[in-house]
């Protein structure tokens, strides 16, 4: 956050340059100054006048306090935009500019082409609901702007107007542009021509990784594409910010590993000189002691000697007492011990001292042959890492040579795709017309046959009225015939019945001999009326209810209306005129010859 003297000092340069131009500052830009928030200047629907403009202008060339600007809806005039943008020219701490709905148009188009060519801290831009791309020329200059650009990462260019040449210009833009990866063009008029020109400059830009181009009448195919491309440039950036990580990960292990051996070989150092250190300290001590062993023994040697000039000295009274001399030569003897004792102690101390230290140095070469293979050991590590690093490399360059001919061959199967949907689109279109042809043919040809087939109903049915009237006048003569002939037939009827009373009067009994086929009762049947034995080959005929006919052997007989009963039957091996008839009250068959059927 900017300090508060520093703030005051901008403010009060402001309020300063405005009166200089003979302007009074305004409130409001005051107002926003007093509250400025963590390097963010907000000047949203603020109507900015020109003097004002040009004192912000002049300010940002060397403030290092803001790094926002928002000036969206602040109705800026041509003139105050063009001194807003010189100012911004020469900042270097701005990173993102807002100038939504500022309606800036051919002398701001301009202006934001030359910022774009000279500023190098601005990342982002936002230009939304502006009419830049009304004037083609002064839009150029701003594409031209965008060109040169090496720090923008993203652009708002929703609803400016911007046509199919205006798009053609933004393709040049992004082919000569490396820093660019948001570009918004929504709702916008770039349509087909526009769409296709930025669909051929993708493949030489591969760091824009979003582009948004919905509301511009621009075809699904080549949407897709867009799409795609944006998808390659994406993957590409993903596998080099791995690679880049990778590299970065293998370089911290590298340098970590370079630290730890030098630090293991400072160790190495470090100890190895303790321990000649040491071993100097205990050569030094043993020396010490050493002298003082000499010294010691000089001095019991000096004793003797003082002793023998003494005993010398003395000799005259040793022979006075010799339990004195005696004494002398004990105590003389003792100390001869111990001063052998005591120089053989100090030899073997001395041996002892040598071993130790020769073992030490033998210790210590040790540890310095196991340093130097450790060493070596590192130093192999660190080459085999150096390699895998090579290796890594190459496999980075195949991986992009894969990618940049990958991206060539798409571009080619994009272009093949798109004349062959053109000419499926020829076709179908052909195709449409012959058939919405034909379709209308087959109209007027069925219209034609439901009418001839409506007329032929019509005339079918007249036909078949007439037939219908015709057919009941003949039913209705056919009724009163079949009514004279039923009378016909019952008078006919009665005299038949009259006609066989008589006959029944004068029938004679046959006898059961004397009937040619011989018919008898069948054996066990309950009743007579039943069972019937017929013919000459005794074939026995069987009355069943259930159907009310007479049967042979399992088969119904075909015998006329009037003989379907108990009391009538007639053989079909007998003529027509030979028909038997029950008499319950004879108990026998009888033969009936004026039967006729």
């Amino acid at each position: 956050m900017p300090a508060r003297g520093d703030m005051e000092e901008f403010r009060r340069s402001y309020s300063r340059l405005c009166k200089e131009s003979g302007a009074e500052p305004q409130e409001a830009v005051l107002k926003q100054l007093h509250q400025l928030p963590r390097g963010r200047l907000d000047l949203a629907t603020q109507s900015l006048t020109p003097d004002t403009c040009r004192a912000l202008g002049k300010l940002l060339q060397k403030q290092t306090l803001l790094t926002e600007l928002v000036l969206s809806d602040c109705m800026l005039s041509e003139e105050g935009a063009t001194l807003l943008f010189q100012g911004l020219c020469a900042n270097t701490v701005v990173q993102l500019l807002d100038l939504k709905g500022n309606n800036l148009r051919a002398a701001g188009a301009e202006a934001l082409g030359k910022l774009l060519r000279q500023n190098q801290s601005i990342q982002s831009i936002t230009l939304e609901w502006n009419n830049l791309g009304t004037w083609e020329d002064a839009f150029a200059t701003f594409c031209g702007g965008l060109a040169a650009n090496c720090t923008l990462r993203q652009l708002d260019l929703r609803n400016n107007q911007i046509s199919h040449k205006g798009a053609e210009e933004l393709a040049l833009a992004l082919k000569g542009n490396a820093t660019l990866q948001q570009l918004d063009l929504r709702w916008n008029n770039i349509g087909l021509l526009g769409g296709r020109a930025l669909v051929n400059c993708l493949p030489s830009n591969r760091t824009l990784w979003r582009l948004d181009l919905a509301g511009n009448n621009i075809p699904s195919d080549i949407l897709r594409a867009v799409e795609q491309a944006m998808a390659h440039n994406q993957d590409r950036l993903t596998a080099l910010r791995e690679s880049q990580a990778r590299t970065h990960v293998l370089s911290k292990e590298v340098r970590h590993l370079q630290e730890e051996k030098s630090k293991q070989f400072l160790d190495l150092m470090e100890t190895i000189d303790k321990q000649q250190d040491e071993i100097a300290r205990s050569s030094r001590a043993s020396a010490a002691r050493v002298g003082q062993l000499q010294e010691a023994l000089d001095e019991r040697q000096s004793i003797i000697n003082a002793l023998k000039a003494k005993l010398q000295m003395t000799e005259a009274a040793l022979a006075l007492s010799e339990q004195k001399v005696q004494d002398l030569g004990e105590q003389l003897v003792t100390a001869e011990q111990e001063r052998q004792s005591l120089s053989q102690r100090q030899e073997k101390e001395r041996r002892l001292e040598q071993q130790e230290a020769v073992e030490r140095e033998s210790k210590l070469l040790r540890d310095l042959s196991a340093a130097n293979e450790k060493n070596l050991m590192l130093r192999n590590q660190m080459d085999e890492l150096e390699r895998k690093v090579k290796s890594q490399q190459e496999q980075l360059f195949l991986t992009r040579q894969e990618l940049t001919n990958t991206s060539a061959e798409l571009k080619i199967r994009a272009i093949q795709a798109e004349e062959r949907l053109d000419m499926e689109k020829r076709r179908a279109k052909q195709s449409l017309e012959d058939l919405e042809k034909l379709h209308v043919k087959e109209v007027d040809h069925m219209t034609r046959h439901l009418e001839d087939s409506e007329r032929a109903m019509q005339e079918r049915v007249q036909r078949l009225e007439a037939l219908r009237l015709s057919l009941e006048e003949e039913l209705s003569r056919v009724k009163a015939a079949a009514l004279n002939e039923r009378g016909q037939a019952e008078e006919e009827l009665i005299k038949a019945r009259n006609q066989a009373r008589l006959e029944e009067r004068g029938q004679r009994v046959i006898p059961h001999a004397d009937r040619p086929s011989s018919f008898k009762l069948r054996p066990g049947a309950p009743n007579a009326q039943q069972s019937l034995h017929a013919h000459s080959n005794s074939t026995w005929l069987t009355w069943r209810r259930r159907c009310g006919c007479w049967h042979k052997q399992g088969m119904r007989l075909r015998v006329p209306a009037c003989s379907r009963s108990r009391q009538w039957l007639r053989l079909r091996h007998e003529p027509a005129s030979s028909v038997y008839r029950w008499r319950g009250s004879d108990d026998a068959w009888r033969t009936c010859s004026s039967y006729h059927e």
